[in-house]
Parts: structure tokens; sequence; C-alpha cells
């Protein structure tokens, strides 16, 4: 793994096959593309609430 995919993510896009990003940050790992949200996992735990969904302990 060269250092620029390392600093950019595509090592990650190539293993996943994923070739989409975060619609809000741009990161290319931990996408949450269920229902086509396509949001990075920081981000969707941002808006989630906003987006109608629930937190269950």
């Amino acid at each position: 793994m060269s250092e620029s995919e390392q600093e950019t993510g595509e090592q990650a896009a190539k293993r996943t096959g994923q070739l989409e990003a975060c619609q809000r940050c741009g990161r290319k790992q931990g996408l949450v593309g269920k229902y086509d949200i396509w949001l990075c996992r920081q981000c969707f735990r941002e808006v989630a609430r906003g987006m109608g969904f629930k937190k269950y302990s």
C-alpha cells in the first residue's frame, strides 16, 4: 500500500468495491450505504436523529 493510498482511503475503496464518498465531508471509509444514505459513520451519528432515526440502548 503506497503512502498516497493510505492518506486518501483508496485502498479501502478497492477492497470493498465502493467508489462512493461521504456526501457531507468526503471521507471514503466507514460509509453507511444502507438506504442510499452515503454518509460516513461520524457524520451519520451527527445527523441521524434529524433524519428520523432513533437510538435504542
